[in-house]
């Protein structure tokens, strides 16, 4: 891994302005960067040492990125690891989130949403591991549904569960009014407040992962109901 003090995030996408700009407000944030044009290249590297954090794109020569991102979970199930992907890929972006990936975003994307994203996913990473401390308190309870929107992170009944930024935002959106439904609209600017390019079949799969994962820890989940025609709701306990 890379240095404990200065995270170390690796880019790995075959447009060059896109490695350059990703790299330049990376660094301006204080993280090492290290860009690979191709996925062949940054396995090689990888297989040597993993990075703190992947930005990853769906579409490259030799090695693709859903391919690299298979190898990497068989490295490491916690790197963190973010989709960089057109919005015309939307097949490519639902078997990223299924292979694992952390979270996504969609070209063209906004440079400050990517920073923030990176920022949360390495203050959850710290947090997990005992490191550093809260900034502030801050609990939303809906009946067995416990939030911690300081750590993004969720319990059911005080099982924990592993969500991706995206998923956290989705289900805090259900979880801030029980009972409401919240339409697909809605969910999209609450899961993806600055990007542009997000159709109703990614909150599909989203709620889909977020099913799948509260039923890993409770068998009888079946609190978020589907609302047809509008959109999505959590049963109120």
């Amino acid at each position: 891994m890379g240095s404990p003090t200065v995270p170390l995030v690796a880019i790995v996408d075959d447009e060059s302005p896109i490695r350059e700009t990703v790299g330049l407000a990376l660094r301006r944030d204080g993280y090492r960067v290290e860009s690979y044009a191709e996925g062949l290249e940054a396995w090689t590297a990888f297989d040597q040492s993993l990075p703190d954090l992947v930005i990853l794109d769906i579409l490259m020569p030799g090695i693709d990125g859903l391919e690299l991102c298979r190898r990497l979970r068989s490295r490491s199930a916690a790197l963190p690891i973010i989709f960089l992907t057109s919005r015309d890929e939307e097949f490519d972006r639902v078997l990223g989130l299924e292979l694992g990936a952390d979270d996504y975003l969609c070209k063209p994307f906004s440079m400050r949403e990517l920073t923030a994203r990176v920022k949360v996913l390495f203050r959850r990473v710290a947090l997990n591991r005992g490191e550093g401390t809260a900034e502030f308190e801050e609990l939303l309870q809906a009946g067995p549904l416990s939030l911690d929107l300081n750590r993004y992170q969720a319990t059911w009944g005080g099982h924990r569960i592993d969500l991706t930024v995206t998923e956290f935002r989705i289900l805090l959106a259900l979880a801030r009014h029980p009972g409401h439904v919240k339409t697909r609209e809605q969910l999209v600017n609450e899961g993806y407040p600055h990007d542009t390019y997000v159709s109703d079949r990614t909150i599909d799969t989203h709620i889909k992962r977020l099913r799948r994962k509260l039923t890993q820890v409770d068998s009888d989940f079946d609190a978020i109901d589907t609302v047809y025609g509008l959109g999505y709701r959590l049963r109120p306990a």
